[in-house]
């Protein structure tokens, strides 16, 4: 599990580097960023946040305002890539909604994807394993959150894994994928034709069988393009209700699809994250 430092900067106090690793669930070269608050002395709480589609491991940490809060708070941050690059693939590059920058944290069963696009093993598996071993963290405090595509990642893994990731929540999440046309063109890519197999990843789907222990919070922009055709909260709202799964969505009025919107609304997610986790000890 040798990791391989990038490059590291000041931060808040604390420490960012990005780091670079071989991956076994993707068999290939993946990269990933770490915020270390100052309190690091000690273990710390961890959040894995989730990027979207066409992002890499930078956008959160330079777009989101988060280090600033995760300091104050004394949280760890994590953000990893969203696909594995490079890999040879013929045409992974061709597109920008699928293959490299759109792994769309699924363990995909077709060739020649399945080769190495396996993010839901990386992201439930494979990387808190590698963070464990390598910083200060209390594996009992992992929390999770993330956007559009990263939003649906989050969902799905916490969903799954209730006693890995014990807070959740997202920023204009991907909810139903089987009902949306990225959704529809990704997993059939990924996992096939049969609809069967694309259910253990639409978090519509899946809150109906995993019964979640704490409150999910979503924030969704009204001004976000994708809203009507591709986010479709409403679903997920819906099936929220349906099986009594604690849930906070709050429309934002005015905010778009843009790190703009997260960045206005990190701290809220940070603090929903510290009260979840019942980490008290920096909260005012």
């Amino acid at each position: 599990m040798s990791l391989s430092l990038i490059n590291q900067y000041k931060s808040f106090g604390g420490k960012l580097g990005f780091y670079s690793h071989l991956s076994t669930s993707c068999n290939s070269e993946m990269r990933f960023a770490v915020y270390q608050p100052p309190q690091v002395q000690k273990s710390v709480p961890v959040l894995y946040f989730l990027s979207g589609l066409t992002a890499t491991q930078e956008n959160f940490m330079v777009k989101a305002s988060a280090q600033k809060y995760a300091a104050e708070y004394g949280l760890m941050l994590v953000a990893p890539d969203t696909s594995p690059r490079n890999t040879g693939i013929p045409g992974e590059d061709e597109t920008w909604d699928f293959g490299s920058g759109a792994g769309f944290y699924v363990d995909a069963t077709q060739l020649p994807w399945s080769k190495h696009y396996k993010m839901y093993s990386y992201v439930v598996e494979e990387l808190p394993n590698l963070i464990s071993a390598n910083f200060p963290i209390d594996t009992n405090k992992q929390g999770i959150f993330g956007h559009s595509m990263g939003g649906h990642g989050a969902l799905i893994c916490a969903l799954r894994n209730p006693q890995k990731f014990k807070s959740l929540s997202a920023f204009a999440p991907i909810v139903a994928p089987m009902q949306c046309p990225w959704g529809e063109k990704i997993l059939t890519g990924y996992l096939g034709e049969d609809k069967e197999n694309w259910r253990q990843y639409d978090a519509s789907q899946l809150v109906r069988q995993y019964k979640y222990h704490g409150n999910i919070l979503i924030d969704q922009g009204t001004e976000d393009e994708y809203l009507a055709e591709e986010l479709k909260p409403q679903l997920f709202e819906q099936a929220c209700q349906e099986v009594n799964q604690s849930l906070t969505l709050r429309y934002q009025d005015g905010y778009d699809h843009s790190y703009y919107f997260i960045a206005s609304f990190i701290e809220d997610h940070i603090k929903h994250h510290v009260q979840e986790l019942d980490y008290v000890d920096n909260v005012t």
